[in-house]
């Protein structure tokens, strides 16, 4: 188990390295995206809001895929470079996302969201010169799709994009999955990953030209994807350890039902357009479901890792996990209905799930950074460890099955 445990962590955090100070402040934009997209997702439910804002409502794609998600990402790949210049990336995805959310027009923050992207593009060719890692040509391939979603926003509206925005998270989370847990994988991983990455980027293009066909084709593309993943994916075994490795693996494994589902739902439905049920099931199966998911999977190793906190795992992480793929669950099941009273429940309940994750992991990092000064001058040593969370250390044998975006 331990080997294995080593083997998912080994992947991201050895080039993570530490960001300078500013870098922590790159990611306030994409909390405010966050944010912003929450309260947008209310106000297009129809349920009260803290802005309320309609002009926001219909931004609300663009604010959490490239906004929140995107300024993630490109935190995480800049501070893995090791260069200043990197930082330009999540900086001008911030400065997007700031955009989109303060002014009345939000053309020059969907073009800032373009750059942005594109700055992506070079910082994993960067990474790429650094050690030619297939692996990082298959996120590169996403940020493209990215970069291609956001500047075609100037002229289509979100659904159109939708299959764009899926492959980017998909071959960005998929590939990092594939990186952490290499020792795992099977000798040709990269190649098969490779593989699956050009099939999907097709089928997603086609599906913008093309909304049913190409839509059934992206659909078998990440179903395939996805079941390759899982059965190679550490996260199967270490969801009967304890502690982080299971939560992680958990939460890993939940993400992988999601996103089958949202690969399922275009394989029915083609262009998801067709069906305000169906779009809202495989949107969400796939930003929130599986997306969101991966980001919880891997906040305890990353977080510490980029920004410099202690974010120890602590059992209350739980709660907002299992809140969100009951909500979600229950937000399927009674869009399928028709029943929007229950719709809007189980929307709210996953606007909760997300905050009270980041509120938890801000209560969890304050909580032991107080800590860290009064274990660290203790007399007796045994003293000094009593009763102190253990601590998954970003290092590459870290008792973590899952550091990592996406970002996502």
């Amino acid at each position: 188990m331990t080997a294995e445990v080593r083997a998912a962590g080994a992947g991201r955090l050895p080039g993570a390295g530490r960001p300078p100070g500013a870098g922590r402040l790159l990611l306030l934009p994409g909390g405010l995206a966050l944010l912003a997209g929450l309260d947008a997702a209310l106000t297009l439910a129809g349920v009260p809001a803290p802005a309320g804002s309609p002009r926001l409502a219909v931004l609300h794609g663009p604010l959490m895929v490239l906004g929140f998600l995107g300024t993630v990402i490109a935190l995480e790949r800049a501070v893995a470079l090791r260069q200043g210049w990197a930082l330009l990336s999540p900086g001008v995805l911030g400065a997007g996302a700031l955009a989109l959310v303060v002014l009345p027009d939000p053309l020059l923050g969907r073009l800032l969201l373009t750059q942005g992207m594109l700055l992506l593009v070079v910082v994993y060719a960067a990474l790429w010169r650094r050690n030619g890692d297939p692996l990082i040509g298959v996120q590169a391939l996403g940020a493209v799709l990215a970069a291609a979603a956001a500047l075609l926003l100037t002229r289509l509206d979100v659904a159109s994009v939708v299959p764009l925005l899926v492959g980017f998270i998909v071959l960005t989370i998929g590939a990092e999955r594939v990186e952490l847990a290499r020792l795992a994988m099977p000798a040709d991983a990269q190649l098969r990953l490779t593989a699956f990455a050009v099939a999907l980027t097709a089928a997603a293009l086609a599906a913008v030209l093309w909304p049913v066909t190409g839509g059934r084709a992206l659909g078998l593309a990440v179903v395939a994807l996805t079941l390759w993943l899982v059965r190679h994916d550490v996260a199967r075994r270490l969801v009967r350890a304890s502690g982080l490795p299971r939560f992680s693996a958990a939460a890993l494994l939940a993400g992988y039902v999601w996103l089958v589902v949202a690969g399922v739902g275009l394989v029915v439905l083609g262009s998801p357009a067709t069906s305000a049920a169906g779009y809202d099931v495989v949107v969400h199966a796939t930003f929130l479901g599986f997306a969101m998911s991966m980001i919880v999977a891997h906040a305890p190793v990353i977080l510490p890792a980029v920004l410099r906190v202690r974010l120890p795992y602590h059992r209350w992480m739980w709660v907002p996990l299992v809140l969100l793929h009951v909500t979600l669950l229950g937000r399927v099941l009674t869009v399928l209905a028709e029943q929007t009273t229950a719709w809007q429940a189980a929307l709210v309940g996953n606007v909760v799930a997300v905050l009270l994750f980041a509120l938890v992991s801000v209560v969890t990092a304050v909580v032991a950074t107080r800590r860290r000064p009064r274990r660290a001058g203790a007399a007796i040593p045994h003293r000094s460890r009593a009763g102190v969370p253990a601590i998954p250390s970003p290092a590459p044998a870290a008792p973590s099955p899952t550091p990592s975006e996406d970002r996502a």
